[in-house]
């Protein structure tokens, strides 16, 4: 009988980077796909991106609404209650035999909670990783302590896993799972990108996602609108400009973005999901890619295009040399994009060597959850 893997997915990009490994899981002759569908994927705020994991041709085997249209930090905890009580009825209807999250947000810390207290083995995706100015730090170590097995994306964080108390032969270092789209996804063309997208890219461009930071005393508002005051500064750039996410305090940049496209219909674009196809179209062609998303740390310098990440919301993780940090003030950001457009950065960029694997992370995790024993239970390890 084929093992049962169900597969949790709770924003748009990770799906995108989840994609490949879910296409495995289906190919496998020895794997069934399960896939739960919750939080941000219903929400017509984020794009109701759901649609877009049908329009592939993947069934969601489960749908579960959990996200409170809030900014607060009480409305984020609300909706995790409300993630508990729906995946612990998905999981009892799937019965899966093992549940894959990936990541560090709310609703994965649900999901997992819940499968914990169900044994349902869980396989972790990209723990070890540091992410200081964001409470998904911590919900990331938590997740990995409750997880059985473990695929992270580098060296010293399989180290840093182990040295959590996880046995090493339980973790493995696969490289970032969403680099395989470098091997297996298909780019548009830019004449197919411009027209889905009703927009001009012929000229330069930046791509530009912003999250709000919800550890560290960095207020998000005045940080995004240092960072638009910055824009401004590169009139001869074109922007895209994607959502934030749904963490509490992102709602409120939401208006503000919209209106400075508003102003700017020629030169901005503002949309609230690419996708991962048009993402990964449009990353490569980009001047730049600035904001503080995980993706221009992991997967943007792939692309040999810099990255500026601002402030403190990525604080941690291990980066490319084409990744440049700078303070969430409008002269910190100004500097750091007059920065990474020079001829010497370019250099830097052309050359440069991704930390995260070569791209076939995927295939790697499907092998072993197709053959790794799941009987006993874990038990603490203890460095020497």
């Amino acid at each position: 009988m084929k093992r049962r893997v169900a597969i949790f997915t709770g924003t748009r990009a990770e799906y995108g980077l989840l994609y490949w490994l879910i296409r495995e899981i289906q190919a496998s002759d020895d794997l069934e796909l399960q896939l739960i569908a919750g939080c941000m994927h219903f929400s017509p705020e984020f794009g109701e991106t759901w649609r877009q994991i049908e329009a592939d041709g993947i069934s969601i085997d489960a749908k579960v609404e959990m996200l409170l249209s809030s900014n607060t930090d009480v409305g984020t905890a609300k909706s995790m209650g409300l993630g508990t009580l729906g995946f612990a009825d998905a999981l009892d209807r799937l019965r899966p035999d093992l549940l894959v999250v990936l990541g560090d947000r709310f609703e994965a810390l649900s999901i997992a909670q819940v499968a914990l207290v169900m044994r349902i083995p869980l396989v972790h995706l990209h723990g070890g990783e540091l992410s200081e100015g964001a409470y998904d730090d911590a919900i990331r170590h938590a997740i990995s302590k409750m997880a059985y097995l473990h695929f992270v994306a580098a060296e010293p964080y399989r180290r840093r896993v182990i040295q959590m108390g996880e046995h090493p032969s339980r973790v493995f270092n696969v490289g970032a799972v969403g680099l395989d789209h470098l091997k297996r996804t298909e780019r548009m063309s830019l004449v197919e990108l411009q027209q889905s997208l009703s927009f001009d890219l012929s000229r330069p461009f930046f791509m530009v996602t912003y999250h709000p930071v919800t550890l560290l005393e960095e207020d998000p508002e005045a940080s995004f609108e240092a960072l638009l005051q910055a824009l401004d500064a590169f009139p001869e750039h074109a922007v895209v400009i994607t959502y934030p996410n749904a963490d509490n305090g992102g709602r409120a940049i939401i208006p503000r973005l919209e209106a400075y496209a508003a102003a700017h219909p020629q030169r901005v674009l503002a949309i609230p999901s690419l996708g991962f196809r048009r993402y990964l179209s449009v990353v490569p062609r980009a001047a730049a890619v600035i904001g503080n998303s995980s993706s221009g740390i992991i997967e943007v310098p792939a692309f040999g295009v810099p990255t500026v990440n601002i402030g403190a919301r990525q604080a941690g993780r291990l980066s490319a040399e084409s990744v440049l940090d700078c303070e969430p003030t409008r002269q910190g950001i100004t500097q750091a994009i007059e920065k990474v457009l020079s001829p010497a950065f370019a250099d830097v960029c052309r050359d440069v060597v991704n930390p995260y694997g070569q791209g076939d992370a995927a295939a790697s995790i499907a092998r072993v959850l197709e053959t790794c024993d799941l009987s006993g239970h874990k038990s603490f390890y203890d460095l020497d």
